[in-house]
């Protein structure tokens, strides 16, 4: 993720002393009337939670942004994709240019705000909790460095906030996603393979009437069977071949609110030739029949 050298933060982004070491801290915050922010909350999106996020955001700032603070408990970074931003530490400050990653650990005071009020920046924050997942991300203090990873982070950030009241296993996905892009993995191969079973289970949840199977499934995602069911593992913590059972077993209970379709009928529509398979899986999963479970609908009407 990173392009680590010994003076990277002072080319790339004109980090320069400070005249006076800066000791009067304070809590602080103020956004212009014209600055937009999306905010991505661990009560919207719980899987925040499970990939160790605290919180996070999408800023497009104009007119006036400032924050300072004088301790945190969270980690912070911050990923500049346009316009320019204006660090300040104890004893230095840092022009944030586009493709920078701003690394700043808990519990040490910082500011940041506007390089200029009318040039405007577009950047992407995110607040880590603190564990030893982020710790080679933390380790070496507050310092600024150079990343080809802002507009990615950017796009799966918007991702995950359309997703908000949306599917889970795609908030899921896009937050993975978003913990491998701060951890900095250099090989991105294993995050499209992932992009690519998703895809696939996609179409598999539209299509469920067709004879899925685990070789055919993994020959479409380009993928060995042992490496489509590690991934359907990652995603959906079940085999690929639960996950087809899964998805087919929950969409026939929804199609089972339809009495005007037969059992034989809502079978075909799973992908079920054999109504007399689709009910002895159907027991299997619930517990009891297609027939009884219908009943069981419609027992109060």
């Amino acid at each position: 993720m990173l392009e680590s050298t010994e003076n990277l933060c002072e080319s790339v982004t004109m980090g320069f002393a400070l005249a006076q070491p800066k000791t009067d801290w304070k809590e602080e915050v103020y956004l212009a009337q014209a600055c937009k922010e999306r905010f991505l909350t661990q009560s919207d999106l719980p899987e925040l939670t499970d990939n160790g996020f605290f919180m996070a955001g999408l800023a497009e700032l104009a007119e006036g942004y400032e924050i300072e603070r004088v301790a945190t408990t969270n980690h912070t970074l911050l990923l500049t994709q346009e316009g320019a931003g204006l660090l300040t530490l104890a004893e230095r400050q840092y022009h944030l240019k586009p493709n920078t990653l701003t690394i700043l650990p808990a519990g040490h005071p910082f500011r940041f705000e506007l390089a200029d009020n009318k040039k405007g920046w577009k950047m992407a924050w995110v607040l880590l909790k603190p564990g030893d997942k982020w710790l080679p991300l933390v380790a070496n203090g507050q310092r600024v460095e150079h990343t080809h990873i802002c507009e990615q982070v950017w796009s799966v950030m918007n991702l995950l906030h359309s997703e908000i009241g949306g599917r889970a296993s795609y908030r899921k996905l896009f937050a993975s996603e978003l913990s491998r892009l701060m951890l900095g993995s250099a090989n991105l191969a294993p995050s499209n393979s992932v992009l690519r079973v998703q895809s696939v289970f996609n179409d598999i949840e539209s299509q469920l009437h067709l004879n899925w199977t685990v070789k055919g499934i993994a020959k479409q995602c380009f993928l060995s069977t042992e490496q489509l069911n590690r991934i359907t593992k990652q995603l959906f913590n079940c085999s690929t071949q639960q996950r087809l059972i899964q998805l087919r077993m929950e969409k026939a209970v929804d199609l089972l609110y339809y009495q005007e379709w037969t059992i034989g009928m809502v079978a075909q529509r799973l992908g079920y030739q054999d109504p007399f398979n689709f009910t002895h899986r159907f027991r299997q999963y619930h517990g009891c029949s297609p027939r009884e479970y219908r009943k069981r609908l419609f027992l109060g009407e």
